[in-house]
């Protein structure tokens, strides 16, 4: 088999362009959270301790001298990518969790629909003895 007809088969597979179409919209959610976090949760957490915007918080280690540029350690923008993984992952949790409480719910129902196993075994067990007298 060549290499471009195990490539096309392997690009062309569902799950290759299942996967493609997450990462998309995976981007997109990202620009979504990373927005909410910045426009909508950190200025009131600002506000509420102070006034204080985390992205520009920093100490400086060297100031800029000459042609070199300053040694800044910015914290506040640890703080800010610590908050955001805090809310993406809280996201994505509560997405997961609705997802499989639909799945359940899937799963009720079929079950509701279709006897056990077990009672359809013991069912033609039954039948099968009733055959024999």
């Amino acid at each position: 088999m060549s290499i471009m007809k195990e490539f096309k088969e392997f690009a062309i597979k569902g799950n290759v362009i299942d996967m493609a179409v997450g990462i998309i919209i995976g981007a997109a959610f990202g620009k979504i959270v990373s927005s909410f976090v910045g426009d909508v949760v950190m200025p009131p957490i600002g506000v509420l301790i102070g006034g204080i915007d985390f992205t520009n918080l920093a100490f400086t280690v060297k100031e800029a001298a000459g042609g070199s540029p300053a040694v800044v350690i910015s914290y506040g923008k640890f703080i800010q990518t610590v908050v955001d993984f805090t809310i993406i992952a809280f996201t994505i949790f509560i997405a997961i969790k609705g997802i499989n409480s639909l799945k359940r719910k899937e799963e009720k129902a079929v079950e509701a629909s279709a006897p056990p196993a077990q009672e359809v075994l013991l069912a033609e067990i039954r039948d099968l003895l009733k055959e024999r007298k």
